[in-house]
């Protein structure tokens, strides 16, 4: 992919975002459920079905759920406090907030995007955050997530929510995830991944692009590349209920790809989140020779 290509994705990306920050009731597929934006009560529905607590949910400041997960990062990172944690296409800082309480004050949540629009709205949403935890322990950062604004070796934990799959460069943003990361640190990534390659039809469809499909690389090549940027006990775990889920809530975006398949497909044969754990070596051998 040239640089102009990849310039290109970035601005589609960017334009379809800004318009989902732009909108207060619904995200740029309309109503219902999807990663690419969703009215409010059905975004709470579909977080719990991806295992969120109502008491999570209610303690968020208003507007930070817009719909755009397709997994539970700080549940899967397992967060502990004073940990400094990392989110990767922060949006509305639905994880980062959810990440701030798990890390107390004594620990840090810091969101990445690249989108003005959204990074307005988290920081609107952080007075809120502040007054209703009396934590000071989020900020967030305008950055792209190949290049992300943060220092080598010092987070605990990097997660990310439905964003990597945006990149033009993934091999990049693994790059960068084990450079931040502190020796030991760790990854918990949920994210839309290709079971098998997409009908090139769909693959033109811009809004696919920002709803999380069009751009997913395969899950082997998910794999592929976290070991390929040095990171170490890497997992990938396929999770097709999500796709399910959003067939069930009849999904503009999901019918239009289902439209677009051959007879008798369904989405979930070529689509589906994944959960995505890995570690930065220590650099230090235990007694079993394993680091």
């Amino acid at each position: 992919m040239t640089g102009n290509q990849s310039e290109q994705i970035r601005e589609q990306v960017r334009e379809g975002y800004a318009q989902i920050a732009r909108e207060t009731s619904s995200g740029c597929c309309g109503p219902g459920v999807s990663c690419c934006g969703s009215a409010p009560a059905d975004a709470d529905t579909l977080a719990r079905q991806l295992g969120y607590s109502v008491a999570e949910l209610e303690a968020l400041p208003h507007g930070a759920n817009m719909g755009l997960s397709c997994g539970n990062p700080a549940a899967l990172a397992a967060l502990r406090p004073g940990e400094t944690v990392l989110d990767l296409g922060a949006g509305g800082g639905f994880d980062v907030f959810i990440a701030g309480r798990k890390v107390g004050p004594a620990g840090r949540a810091i969101g990445v995007d690249m989108t003005p629009e959204m990074l307005a709205r988290a920081r609107r949403n952080t007075v809120q955050y502040s007054a209703t935890t009396g934590l000071n322990n989020v900020e967030f950062r305008l950055g792209e997530i190949e290049h992300l604004p943060v220092a080598d070796d010092s987070v605990d934990v990097v997660i990310s929510n439905c964003v990597i799959n945006l990149s033009p460069d993934k091999p990049q943003v693994w790059r960068e995830m084990a450079r931040v990361l502190k020796p030991g640190g760790r990854v918990a990534v949920s994210d839309m991944a290709l079971l098998k390659l997409l009908p090139p039809e769909v693959l033109k469809m811009v809004e696919a692009l920002v709803g999380c499909v069009a751009g997913a690389a395969l899950v082997r090549d998910t794999e592929r590349h976290a070991r390929a940027a040095g990171l170490a006990n890497v997992e990938v775990r396929v999770k097709p209920e999500y796709v399910v889920a959003l067939e069930q809530f009849e999904d503009p975006l999901y019918q239009k790809i289902l439209a677009s398949l051959p007879a008798g497909s369904k989405p979930q044969d070529y689509i589906a989140s994944v959960e995505v754990t890995a570690r930065k070596p220590s650099g230090q051998c235990c007694c079993n020779g394993a680091c």
